[in-house]
């Protein structure tokens, strides 16, 4: 069976993303950084298929990551960045295709098999805390414990991340709070969770704004404590 290396320092994509490889018919193998996965590679004696890289990362990421990757895989492995948005081409050049997240089993095949992204399947655009054909594409694939697992992991992550932006605020440090809010975007997405998805979004989009002020903070964790609500409701 054709293997697929994930390397995504966020939890739930790469948990994510090694269910949706096995429901491809791939199997996966992840890192948390770029650095680690290509440490994983130097101990590997043969090298995957194709290897899936998100773009923002701390230690080797984008373009000088694709390169090493290509250094040591050889131009058979296929090279795919990702990212919860969309990037310059420029910032993908060393890549042999891109993929935006959140993407469906179909999606994710169709950019292993041709190095591009299929169209998004659906509305993306759809308002409401839980995408609802996000939960039972996930009810589907996997049994109801382990969904409500990785449902509680993605918030559970996400309000860590609050934490990091509200110290973040706190001293200006204004790139790290918005690669936290990135990463929440990028995660949340990935389960389908639309409305915390939007928020990070929008905290992404707009940085600290004057004073590093901390409303948005507070209105991600009412909607993430009503997101627990409406799935513990779900709980049977």
């Amino acid at each position: 069976m054709r293997d697929v290396l994930v390397i995504d320092d966020d939890e739930v994509s790469r948990e994510l993303l090694l269910l949706f490889l096995a429901e491809a018919g791939y199997e996966g193998q992840s890192a948390a950084s770029g650095d680690e996965g290509l440490e994983l590679l130097q101990a590997r004696e043969d090298k995957p298929f194709a290897v899936l890289a998100d773009m923002q990362m701390q230690g080797t990421t984008g373009n000088a990551l694709a390169r090493e990757l290509r250094r040591m895989c050889g131009a058979e492995t296929k090279v795919i960045a990702m990212s919860g948005s969309t990037v310059a081409a420029a910032a993908t050049e060393s890549f042999d295709g891109f993929l935006l997240k959140p993407m469906t089993v179909s999606g994710l095949r169709v950019a292993l098999e041709d190095g591009v992204a299929a169209e998004p399947e659906g509305d993306e655009s759809v308002p409401g805390v839980l995408n609802e054909a996000t939960y039972a594409s996930l009810a589907q694939s996997m049994p109801a414990a382990q969904m409500m697992q990785l449902y509680r992991m993605c918030i559970d992550d996400a309000e860590r991340r609050i934490q990091e932006m509200r110290e973040a605020a706190a001293v200006g440090d204004a790139g790290s709070y918005e690669r936290s809010a990135h990463a929440i975007k990028g995660g949340c997405g990935m389960v389908g969770a639309a409305e915390l998805a939007a928020l990070a979004a929008e905290m992404e989009q707009n940085g600290m704004k004057a004073g590093g002020k901390i409303e948005p903070l507070e209105e991600f964790l009412a909607a993430s404590a009503r997101l627990r609500r409406i799935l513990d409701a779900r709980v049977v």
